[in-house]
């Protein structure tokens, strides 16, 4: 029987049903695994502050990994334990090439403390996303005029908004162009109607950062299980010894998966949390 001592879960559309709700069923399952010693991790691409309040009330004191990966904080009092960091020049030409491409990429800061989560140069967005990203964040962002041509020294992660087909074709001129230097995903927010093309250090995914925590709390990769329904889990749904999609997850996490749970509107979670006390592999 496999033992596993770590749950590595995504936020939505698998911890959180389509009504943006953490079910009865879900929270009941996630205190049975911590009560069976299960360390129950989120790996979310959400920024800090939109995932922290749902820490508390899942009784998780656990770290929190954000950004697929590229910030990773304590909850408890918002200290920094992972900040990924680019390679500047790489990341001076990629603003360079976004913004000739006709997009405003804004960069991902560690600044929670200020209420500020992300930098941005644009005065006005030049895309209908954007100016909804934007609207449905007042004051999260602060404007550096410059960043373009001369970016701040702190930001880990980014992302650019705009249609599926804009992002998949920016997604595949990011790697073309300047290979082997980013980390990138496509996909889209349940809470926006444009798509998003995240970009962080090359080698920083979610698996990453739980390989982080599982090496200092004495895990091996063999004890991890990974849940989650985007592309942006794909990476840990693969490594993992139990990598589990959704079943409401895209085709290609399916396809990455060991196996399939029900969907986040059945309680797919809690069933996924069955099996690990099970010692199903």
């Amino acid at each position: 029987m496999t033992t596993y001592r770590l749950l590595a879960i995504d936020i939505d559309g698998t911890l959180l049903n389509s009504r943006d709700e953490v079910t009865p069923a879900v929270r009941a399952a996630l205190a049975r695994a911590t009560r069976a010693g299960v360390h129950v991790v989120l790996a979310t691409g959400r920024r800090y502050s939109r995932a922290l309040h749902l820490v508390e009330p899942l009784g998780l004191e656990l770290p929190l990994i954000t950004a697929s990966g590229a910030l990773v904080k304590n909850p408890l009092d918002h200290r920094t334990l992972f900040r990924a960091e680019f390679h500047r020049p790489s990341l001076c030409k990629s603003l360079a090439m976004i913004h000739a491409c006709g997009y405003d990429p804004l960069l991902c800061s560690d600044t929670f403390d200020q209420g500020i989560d992300f930098y941005h140069a644009c005065q006005q967005a030049r895309n209908a996303q954007l100016a909804e990203y934007m609207d449905l964040n007042p004051g999260c962002g602060l404007r550096l005029p410059a960043m373009i041509s001369d970016p701040p020294l702190d930001p880990f992660a980014g992302f650019v908004m705009g249609t599926r087909e804009q992002m998949l074709e920016l997604d595949r001129l990011l790697h073309e162009r300047l290979p082997g230097r980013f980390s990138t995903n496509v996909l889209r927010s349940p809470r926006y109607s444009g798509f998003i093309c995240e970009f962080a250090p090359e080698g920083v995914t979610k698996w990453s950062a739980i390989l982080r925590l599982a090496s200092e709390w004495g895990i091996d990769e063999n004890e991890i299980c990974a849940v989650g329904d985007d592309v942006n889990d794909i990476a840990m749904i693969r490594a993992a010894r139990l990598g589990v999609a959704m079943g409401n997850a895209q085709p290609a996490v399916k396809a990455a998966a060991d196996r399939i749970a029900p969907t986040h509107d059945e309680d797919g979670l809690a069933r996924v949390v069955e099996w690990l006390l099970e010692g199903i592999t």
